[in-house]
């Protein structure tokens, strides 16, 4: 077929999806099914707009949006005619609607591998379900809300789970129209589609769209809908692949905070990295005026009531250039930390050869730095030959001429944000890892998973292939063109940095509060307002721990759901805490 019968064909069958869809919102008007249908689905309600009869009636149901919700009104007939009542409170959302014909879908022979897609079914689901939520700052259903309804016949919740760890990989929102409002068409439709941004399985997206609707075929329903944004490129490519077809419906919300970039347009702020967007974003809610001065490299100033700061990312001018320059070099840090009687790893600076290999032989394996630098550029861990430790000393050299040797301790490597005197999040971070596949070759699994960090972080996150990854995976006894046995785990760098690739794990909660005194002491000596602290532990609820290092320029946008943002903007804007 040439494209241009394929692009009529593919029109023909929008054309007729939307008529379908148009004639049965009409039929409505002699169906008695239920009227003025509402559902519950915890992170907000669905509002089935085509069951009211009264437009004022629809707009009020809207309007009665609980705090921190976000409620939806669904195959709208009259949008114009709704905003007209409420423009100051209403917009018209820019999602598409796409249509899956639930009698037309081919099931795959492909399954999901690694993971298994399912109901929920345990409280610990259910947390979490809200874990992946928060990390795609997504509002979660209440834990309790999503246990009680586990045996709903309207409201389904459907994950995919790690076959080993039984860890939530990605939750997704069944509603079934029949049991909401007795559907004459007999639909169902997906909502609040989510994949934890740290997994490492391929397809789970696909799985738990095609699980639901294999689910919903069983229940005899006719058709999936679901809405998605209109710029979503990749979702869409991804519908459309399963044979969604986009329909005529709209969408309605309200104008709320979760809801600004939806309503407000494309603000200057927006080309700036995601470290920086969510300082910006705090300060706007709280009024606070933004003017970007350098997106590329961050920089922002924030002005209030006469009172401007200026900042680069969660570098502020409340940070003297002395606590910075303390931050700054390593060799500085660690005998600020030693002399304020906190615990830090044995550290020397490499004078020459034999020097160097006289550490190695003292402690048995090391990590080699730069000493001054960020993002984990020029760090190798877990050095233990003598070859390796002049090849570390020499990539190290490439990013500064100083360079440090450390004892390397086994543990944890934990991150903890200390602000204003007070401990505001701490996570774990792990080295970046793969799974093999039985097909692919470790080099294009690693290529493969850092197209997906890259995306889940904005450009900040990718796994480089250079000598440390080469080095990792050739002590595992592998070459980056084997390919790796399916199933099989295999770590492919030994530095947890995000940058490079790491993935990073709230532990907040169950800190231990030798650690948090720690940290909070550690911020003190070096007399700094804002920074990221950096230890390596056997366990975040023990109290042992060395410290290694101090960032005075912490990326806070790697800790949700913990308030990193919020009380930043506390510390620049004091009279605006609490709004």
């Amino acid at each position: 077929m040439s494209r241009e019968k394929h692009y009529q064909a593919r029109l023909e069958r929008r054309r007729a999806a939307t008529v379908a869809g148009n004639e049965a919102q009409r039929a409505y008007a002699g169906h008695r099914a239920k009227t003025d249908a509402v559902v519950d689905c915890g992170w907000g309600r669905l509002i089935f707009a085509h069951t009211f009869r009264d437009n004022r009636k629809l707009a009020d149901a809207l309007l009665a949006e609980a705090a921190g919700k976000r409620d939806i009104a669904f195959y709208v007939n009259d949008p114009h005619v709704l905003l007209a009542m409420e423009p100051q409170n209403l917009f018209l959302d820019p999602s598409h609607t796409y249509r899956l014909w639930l009698d037309r879908y081919k099931v795959s022979p492909l399954r999901p591998r690694g993971y298994t897609v399912r109901l929920l079914n345990s409280r610990a689901d259910a947390e979490s379900v809200r874990r992946v939520y928060l990390a795609r700052q997504m509002i979660p259903p209440p834990v309790d809300f999503m246990w009680q309804h586990r045996t709903s016949r309207t409201v389904q919740f459907f994950i995919a789970a790690d076959n080993h760890s039984g860890e939530v990989l990605g939750a997704a929102t069944g509603i079934d129209h029949v049991e909401a409002f007795d559907d004459p068409e007999k639909g169902a439709s997906l909502w609040a589609l989510a994949v934890d941004p740290q997994a490492r399985n391929p397809g789970i997206g696909q799985a738990l769209v095609r699980h639901m609707a294999e689910y919903f075929i069983g229940r005899g329903r006719s058709y999936l809908d679901l809405s998605v944004m209109h710029d979503n490129r990749e979702a869409i490519r991804l519908y459309e692949r399963l044979k969604f077809e986009r329909i005529n419906a709209f969408t309605v919300k309200n104008k709320n905070s979760f809801n600004e970039p939806l309503f407000i347009g494309t603000q200057p702020q927006e080309a700036l990295n995601p470290y920086a967007r969510i300082i910006t974003r705090e300060a706007q809610r709280r009024g606070i005026g933004v003017e970007v001065l350098d997106a590329e490299a961050g920089f922002f100033e924030l002005a209030l009531g006469g009172r401007t700061v200026t900042c680069r990312e969660s570098l502020s001018e409340l940070t003297t250039s002395i606590a910075m320059s303390r931050c700054d070099d390593k060799a500085v840090t660690h005998r600020i930390l030693r002399g304020a009687n906190l615990r830090v790893p044995a550290q020397a600076q490499v004078t020459d050869d034999q020097q160097a290999e006289n550490f190695l032989n003292e402690f048995g394996a090391v990590v080699v730095k730069p000493a001054r630098g960020e993002q984990g550029a020029g760090i190798s861990v877990d050095v233990r030959d003598r070859d390796a430790l002049h090849a570390a000393i020499a990539e190290a050299r490439e990013h500064c001429e100083k360079v440090l040797l450390e004892e390397y301790v086994q543990g944890v490597d934990l991150r903890i944000i200390v602000i204003d005197g007070a401990v505001v999040a701490a996570a774990t971070r792990r080295p970046p890892r793969i799974q093999g596949t039985g097909q692919d070759s470790i080099r294009d699994l690693i290529r493969k998973q850092s197209r997906r960090r890259e995306a889940a972080t904005g450009g900040e996150s990718r796994i480089p292939i250079d000598r440390e990854t080469e080095r990792s995976v050739t002590e595992a006894g592998h070459m980056l063109d084997d390919i790796l046995a399916y199933g099989e785990y295999l770590t492919v760098r030994k530095t947890a940095n995000l940058h490079t690739g790491g993935t990073i794990h709230d532990v907040t909660a169950k800190l231990h509060p030798s650690l948090r005194q720690a940290a909070i002491d550690a911020a003190a000596a070096i007399d700094i307002p804002v920074t990221g602290l950096d230890f390596i532990v056997p366990d975040p609820a023990e109290p042992e721990y060395v410290i290694i290092e101090a960032n005075e320029r912490p990326g806070l946008a790697n800790h949700e759901p913990q308030p990193t943002a919020e009380r930043f903007v506390d510390l620049l804007f004091p009279s605006t805490a609490g709004r």
